[in-house]
This record gives structure tokens, C-alpha cells and sequence, in this order.
């Protein structure tokens, strides 16, 4: 579904519009003619806080975690972003 793209200042003058389309369909409010926020429904912004990450220290891992890291090696095709860490 392509995405709706409305000016701030339309998106201002028409909100309650704007929020219940923004519920069926994606709709980009435009500044300076780019895209700058995205309205989303409530449902929509506890699932993606759900997949936020969890920063864990050593001290979450077990030394079975921490050895299963230590044996593990990275897939073959990954070696072809290795010249990117490379100084």
C-alpha cells in the first residue's frame, strides 16, 4: 500500500482525519517536503517496543552462554564485509 504523504500544516488543520487513516494505511507528515514522523496506531508502537533490544553485560551470561559464543563462527558469507573493520 503506497503511503500517504501530507504536509505538517495539513496534518495540523485535519489531525483527527490524518490519525484514523493512519490506523488502515501508512501516513508520512512532511516538513520542508520530506518526511519527517510517521503516525502509527497504539497496537503498532507496543509491538515494535516489544522487539526493542536488551543490552545484557557479562554478568547476564551463564559460562555456558559465554562458551557457546566463544565456539561459535560467523557464517562464510559474512567474510566479505571483513575489509570493513580492517584499518
Amino acid at each position: 500500500m503506497d503511503t500517504l504523504k501530507v504536509s505538517a500544516a495539513e496534518f495540523q488543520r485535519n489531525i483527527g482525519r490524518y490519525q484514523d487513516l493512519a490506523l488502515r494505511r501508512p501516513v508520512a507528515v512532511t516538513r520542508n517536503r520530506r518526511e519527517s514522523t510517521v503516525p502509527i496506531s497504539r497496537e503498532d508502537y507496543e509491538r515494535l517496543k516489544r522487539r526493542d533490544r536488551q543490552v545484557l553485560g557479562l554478568e547476564d551470561f551463564t559460562d555456558a552462554d559465554i562458551a557457546a559464543l566463544e565456539a561459535s563462527r560467523s557464517p562464510a558469507e559474512a567474510h566479505a564485509y571483513d575489509r570493513e573493520i580492517k584499518d
